[in-house]
């Protein structure tokens, strides 16, 4: 029997056929930075500018943290992304490309090229000056920028060129983290780091214990872990990246008998007797609970809570922050300035350090045998790919946040990161569009 659609069906379906299509992320994330460059050069900067700036509180007398608006969306929902950073992390090393350590090989060395030279050739130009504190910004990668370019090429891109910009992204997510981890904290208490640190054993306990339900580790990892690296001064994202961590990745059932026993539960609700209204019997009730307890049973927590946490991270936590961060006034704004130390370091280091950084380095490991090549791959695919990894923008606004409290120099690094990633993912984009064949195959 076809379902028939409701009304809420009609409006519902063409935003989840939206919500499902690849490249939408990205769509969204771009129309976010839009909107927030536009706002930033109107009248209406000022109140929007005020509206970030409202404080907030958490806690309660004698224990609370109060902060704006916009700091709550750097380190409390790009907490949630980094988290689903990890959870993405532990899925590749335990059964991605990550856990083949031949298939890893590429996207790490390439990874490392692409983290090294911006970061190198950003130094070289601000070096001797605070500024400097800047070399983190070009080190990063946007991956739902990156994939939403790639995936506007349609089915013209094979697998294999989608799973290593999807690996070489998280590779550089990860080198992201440990660079705020060490490079970005400061005024450090070691109390709180230890408070965090027995939170973060708890969690892993509960883990050997088998403790599945979701809701144990939410309250450890908020409540405890996050709380207590926030105020320890190491940046809270990292606390997101160490909870990802602990949750679990195993089944309570294997897949063989998960289908047994769906085959026996599907047969007895089969068997439960008809009913003449649209209402269920208390036997079919009990099927269905002890199906949906069956079906729980075969999710690893890990895919579970990556599967419910990607949509939100997509279209609210990742638009929100461009929201509140893409923002930039062009008043005044002259090109010459993009030849000052802080705009020029970061467009040379995403264009040029990226791109020479990725390419290079897998050059110089393919001669000499370590990393091999997909199938078909030539170095001007490689060349387009290296080229989408240099589209910053997320992860180098939120370094910049990091790095930099003078607003000239936030203000200077932003227009350097929002052009970089302009020209990188145009320049990526035609690249791939006319050296990919439509039949193209690099399994």
């Amino acid at each position: 029997m076809q379902t028939i659609p409701t009304p809420i069906d009609r409006i519902r379906n063409p935003i989840k056929q939206f919500m499902n299509s690849s490249s939408s992320s990205g769509v969204v994330l771009f129309v976010s930075a839009l909107l927030s460059l536009i706002i930033a050069n109107t009248a209406a900067a000022g109140f929007v500018d005020s509206i970030w700036q409202i404080n907030f509180k958490i806690g309660f007398e004698g224990f609370k943290v109060s902060k704006p608006l916009i700091y709550w969306i750097n380190d409390g929902l790009m907490s949630m992304f980094f988290f689903v950073v990890g959870l993405e992390l532990k899925r590749e090393i335990l059964e991605g490309e990550l856990s083949r350590p031949r298939n890893a090989l590429l996207p790490i060395v390439a990874g490392l090229g692409g983290m090294l030279a911006p970061a190198i050739i950003y130094w070289s130009i601000n070096m001797g000056t605070d500024a400097a504190a800047g070399w983190g910004i070009p080190m990063a990668t946007d991956i739902a920028f990156a994939l939403g370019v790639l995936y506007l090429l349609g089915d013209r891109v094979p697998l294999s060129l989608k799973i290593f910009l999807t690996a070489l992204a998280i590779i550089d997510d990860l080198g992201a983290v440990m660079v705020i981890a060490f490079f970005y904290t400061s005024d450090i208490s070691l109390t709180n780091v230890g408070i965090g640190m027995l939170f973060l054993t708890a969690m892993i306990l509960a883990n050997r214990m088998g403790v599945r339900n979701v809701i144990v580790y939410g309250v450890l990892g908020i409540g405890g872990l996050w709380l207590a690296f926030l105020l320890s001064g190491v940046h809270a994202t990292i606390a997101a990246v160490l909870a990802a961590f602990t949750i679990p990745a195993s089944v309570r059932i294997s897949k063989d008998t998960y289908s047994k026993q769906m085959e026996g539960l599907l047969q007895k609700f089969k068997d439960c007797a008809p009913t003449s209204s649209s209402m269920i019997t208390p036997e079919m009730q009990e099927v269905l609970d002890d199906i949906k307890i069956t079906t729980d049973s075969a999710i690893p927590p890990l895919q579970k809570l990556e599967h419910a946490m990607h949509p939100m991270v997509a279209f609210v936590v990742m638009p929100i922050f461009a929201l509140a961060n893409a923002g930039v006034s062009f008043s005044g704004f002259t090109f010459g300035a993009l030849s000052n130390p802080i705009p020029a370091g970061i467009i040379m280091g995403l264009l040029l350090g990226k791109t020479i950084g990725i390419v290079a380095f897998v050059f110089i490991t393919n001669k000499i045998g370590i990393v091999k090549l997909p199938t078909g791959m030539t170095y001007l695919h490689l060349l387009g790919v290296a080229l989408l990894a240099a589209i910053g923008f997320t992860m180098s606004l939120f370094i910049t946040s990091l790095a930099f409290n003078n607003p000239d120099y936030i203000t200077e690094a932003k227009i350097g990161i929002l052009l970089a990633s302009f020209v990188a993912g145009i320049l990526g984009y035609f690249i791939l569009k006319f050296s990919l064949k439509p039949t193209e195959d690099f399994q």
